[in-house]
């Protein structure tokens, strides 16, 4: 497929994101930015956030998975249902109640600025890390399969990428976040579902035929139950599922902006509901999505491609997609769903982060002057720290990256994890100086635990509940940092 074609099609998708930030940016104030001024339908912001929650590295990288772990990831998405109910019934309830702009507002009022501070910043650091986790895995396909013939840099790509970005994002904020979103969930659906359809006619199966196929058992068991000191025992998915989904999405600044625009808390309880139970089929499909494409490629000896020698089977949905003559139409509408995967998360990580820095460390409300000229500088700072970030994980990234990306959320997020929970569940105040070291020593304690597990506990292996290890660790810091004297 020609390069110049597939290029001429992304610049003609971005120009209809531009359309919708020419209809949705007309109020430019910061209160349209950070929170769309409380007006979103609820279920345009639920449609909006499969596709944000799903993003770039659900389209390419859970298809890929599949070989190595089969239909396990299930589990875990089974267990963020779970963990949406405790988001919809207990955070939601106690955001919407402080009508809070930044939900890191409410360590600063039930603690105090040392604790709003380190949970702000470690809601930056796991932003900043997992935005450029996505959007490095689309502009690496990009560069793969477009560019590279081309002879345009893979720099070059990631700036062009954040840089469209930042010019649909920079003015109408989460209100545009949210109508973009939706347009680029129906695309990233519409394309699995295509992609899905004509693997299973070039296999010539019928849905029913491909379930009772050889190559479907080999990659569908769903639950593991064989022994528990495995990473992907049921049970430990189940639970690493839930307390993922509490902590990236009800502790997280960038999904809960988009629940907040929502025009009261029974509508965002019934946005984030909802968003639980289609997520479920939903990522059923991508499942499925990547048990065609093993099955496609040991019919047609379709190599999975390499990069710098190793193996990646995040590149063998391109791959089919663009290299094995399955026809113009279809290689752009694989492009066209990768797009709208990626941007549909990365676009509203950008708003958030600038959201969050502006809210929680600038306190730029309280400002007389030059908000909206401040705003946008800081919303242009951080599209330039992705840009570095993203090229970072060029020279180091080596795993699968939906691996990568739920393994550093467990790490950064527990924090944040601890520090809510202490406040919903204590009275206690705390030693506001010491609550950055107990946050620190927590990582670090978890990372060496989930290190040396199989030594230390007799071959455990931890899989995503090391998540819940590193905040009940951050609980159990915070305790002993306390202070006697009961809250307000």
């Amino acid at each position: 497929m020609s390069p110049l074609l597939l290029l001429s099609v992304i610049l003609l998708y971005f120009g209809l994101l531009l359309g919708v930030t020419y209809l949705t940016s007309s109020d430019d104030s910061n209160m349209t930015f950070f929170k769309a001024n409380q007006n979103s339908p609820w279920y345009v912001v639920a449609f909006g956030m499969i596709g944000a929650s799903l993003s770039g590295v659900t389209f390419i990288s859970v298809p890929g998975w599949v070989s190595a772990t089969q239909f396990s990831y299930l589990q875990i998405v089974i267990g963020y249902f779970l963990g949406y109910l405790v988001i919809a019934y207990i955070l939601l309830p106690l955001y919407y109640k402080m009508n809070l702009i930044s939900i890191y507002e409410y360590l600063k009022v039930r603690f105090g600025k040392g604790s709003h501070r380190t949970g702000a910043f470690f809601f930056l650091l796991s932003r900043i890390l997992i935005a450029s986790f996505r959007l490095f895995l689309v502009a690496s396909v990009l560069q793969y399969f477009v560019l590279d013939a081309l002879h345009i840099r893979f720099e070059l790509t990631v700036i062009l990428s954040v840089m469209f970005i930042w010019l649909y994002s920079f003015r109408g904020g989460i209100k545009t976040i949210v109508w973009t979103d939706t347009l680029q969930t129906f695309f990233m659906l519409a394309a699995v579902i295509v992609a899905a359809f004509v693997i299973l006619d070039q296999l010539s199966f019928s849905i029913s035929d491909l379930i009772a196929s050889d190559d479907y058992k080999k990659y569908s068991q769903a639950i593991f139950s064989d022994d528990i000191r495995l990473k992907n025992h049921w049970f430990k998915s189940l639970l690493g599922g839930m307390f993922i989904a509490i902590a990236m999405t009800g502790l997280d600044q960038d999904n809960m902006q988009k629940n907040l625009t929502c025009k009261n808390l029974k509508d965002a309880q019934k946005n984030m509901v909802s968003l639980g139970f289609i997520l479920i089929p939903v990522n059923l499909v991508f499942l499925f999505l990547g048990t065609l494409l093993f099955a496609y490629a040991s019919q047609f000896q379709v190599e999975i491609p390499r990069v710098n020698g190793s193996v990646k089977t995040d590149l063998l949905f391109p791959e089919i997609a663009l290299n094995q003559g399955l026809g113009t139409g279809f290689g752009l509408v694989f492009i066209l769903g990768l797009i709208a995967a990626a941007y549909s998360s990365a676009d509203s990580a950008l708003t958030s982060l600038t959201t969050s820095f502006s809210i929680d460390f600038l306190n730029i409300e309280s400002k007389i002057k030059n908000k909206k000229k401040l705003r946008k500088l800081i919303h242009l700072v951080f599209s330039g720290i992705l840009v570095l970030v993203i090229i970072t994980y060029e020279y180091i990234l080596e795993d699968n990256v939906i691996s990568s990306l739920l393994l550093v959320s467990s790490y950064t997020y527990g924090p944040l994890l601890g520090l809510f929970s202490f406040g919903l569940f204590t009275r206690f105040m705390l030693r506001e100086n010491w609550v950055w070291v107990v946050s620190v020593t927590s990582i670090i304690l978890s990372y060496f635990l989930n290190k040396y597990s199989e030594i230390i506990l007799d071959g455990y292996q931890f899989g995503y509940e090391i998540l819940l290890v590193n905040g009940l660790l951050t609980f159990i810091g915070l305790f002993l940092i306390r202070q006697k004297k009961d809250s307000k």
